[in-house]
């Protein structure tokens, strides 16, 4: 039995794990941020790093640390109801709900439509692309021990490769610097907290609490079975990753900004990114681009399968079997998709508004839980306070139409003046250090004793 991994697998594993992260999504949304926030860029790309890298870093330790089999496990400290609750939402979000559809959705809208005859049926062209897109991503999941090799040493490494090229040249040759360019929307007033809300569209702080299973399956795989040393290589692998994120959200944050020297503010990160490459590398560019979108839509379409697929199985020991799970997830996929990428958008932000606030307050609680014994007080109290605040915010980003057929802008603007950072988008953080303070509070009044699960 192994104690640590050699450097070629750490690099693997790590390379694994940044490949399910990184997806299109994770480069639509930073060009588009850049492109608006101009010469505010650097507060709101800030904002950006905490939410779509520190937040997913930390889910990751708090997996590793935990020595957590996976979300149910972590969530366990709350309650079983209620992580089952929690994994189950938190896996349809990120799996076939949102993000796998939007994977192909993403791929199609960003990489193969800007290539095609214009006037032809799109609806027809999307229906082929997403059929064939997700018949490549089952065959991939389909073989869950092979997804090190498939991901880490083939995926990845090409979609490193095409989005090195198409970098490298937009940064060469700037056709504008961030202090040339006027800050629009939320970030000339707000672009920290506009960059920070906007990491919540990647998904990553989500994706890490499912991914987490697969990378300790990975590890294990290789040979490492002590508890500690597969935590120790969980961080470890999960902060390379990180970097390597962190280092690209930086790149094409720059390529968003300097793109206004060319173009006006686009309708999306995408259209972005296709205008770039155009420019900088002609028919070849959008080329480029199509294949390279498609293969980040791909290992990131094949991680979520397959961390859905084995959680879904063990969460239902009696119900259908991981490659059951795989085909089920993969058909509904494939349906979502078809909807399009604006309504898969629209109808995900409600959901990730009321995601986000426990998944965050669940990593900084399994991070610090030590310090109160893991108390099941403290993490109630604050989960039950956070959920005023995720309603909030679930509420208040339900579509225009939706929100106005429920009667609830009235009930919304009351509660946006009373409650604390609501106007930010972060309503959930008073209640849930109100929440932290009576957990704590309960739990040294008890002497510092550990309530029963």
């Amino acid at each position: 039995m192994k104690k640590k991994l050699s450097i070629q697998e750490y690099a693997s594993v790590a390379i694994m794990l940044f490949g399910m992260f990184f997806g299109a999504g994770n480069l639509i949304f930073p060009v588009h941020l850049g492109q608006l926030a101009g010469s505010a860029m650097w507060p709101a790309f800030l904002g950006l790093l905490i939410t779509a890298v520190g937040l997913p870093l930390l889910g990751v330790a708090a997996l590793g640390i935990s020595r957590s089999g996976g979300l149910y496990e972590l969530g366990s400290q709350i309650g079983k109801p209620y992580s089952l609750f929690f994994t189950c939402l938190l896996y349809l979000t990120i799996g076939p709900f949102f993000a796998i559809p939007r994977c192909a959705t993403t791929s199609f809208t960003v990489g193969l439509e800007q290539v095609l005859p214009q006037g032809g049926p799109v609806w027809l062209y999307l229906l082929l692309f997403s059929a064939l897109f997700f018949g490549a991503a089952l065959f991939f999941s389909l073989r869950p021990g092979k997804i090190l090799t498939w991901v880490g040493r083939v995926l990845t490494p090409c979609f490193l490769v095409f989005l090195g090229i198409l970098v490298v040249v937009a940064l060469l040759h700037p056709a504008a610097t961030a202090a040339d360019i006027a800050p629009s929307g939320g970030y000339e007033s707000q672009p920290f907290f506009t960059g920070f809300l906007e990491g919540y569209n990647t998904m990553d702080a989500l994706a890490c609490l499912a991914f987490g299973i697969v990378v300790v399956q990975v590890i294990r795989g290789l040979g490492v079975e002590d508890a500690d040393a597969v935590a120790v290589t969980t961080v470890k692998s999960g902060v390379f990753s990180c970097l390597l994120m962190g280092v690209i959200y930086l790149a094409v944050t720059l390529v968003g900004v300097q793109s206004r020297g060319l173009f006006e503010t686009s309708a999306n990160g995408g259209v972005a990114l296709a205008q770039i490459a155009q420019h900088y590398l002609g028919g070849a560019g959008l080329l480029i681009l199509a294949t390279t979108v498609t293969l980040a839509c791909l290992k990131t379409a094949v991680g979520l399968i397959t961390s859905c697929s084995e959680t879904f199985s063990g969460l239902f020991p009696k119900g259908p079997s991981y490659r059951a799970w795989a085909v089920i997830f993969t058909l509904v996929s494939l349906l979502f998709s078809n909807l399009g990428l604006s309504a898969i958008i629209s109808y995900s932000v409600p959901v990730l508004m009321f995601l986000y606030p426990l998944s965050i307050t669940l990593i900084l609680l399994s991070l610090t839980g030590r310090l109160f014994g893991h108390d099941r007080a403290v993490y109630v109290s604050v989960t039950t306070f956070t959920l005023v605040g995720a309603v909030y915010d679930l509420l208040r980003t339900l579509p225009d139409g939706l929100r106005a057929a429920c009667r609830l802008d009235g009930f919304l603007a009351v509660v946006k003046e009373t409650l604390p950072l609501a106007e930010l988008g972060l309503g959930w953080v008073c209640p849930a250090l109100l929440g932290l303070v009576i957990g704590l509070g309960t739990h040294f009044l008890r002497g510092g004793k550990r309530a029963g699960k």
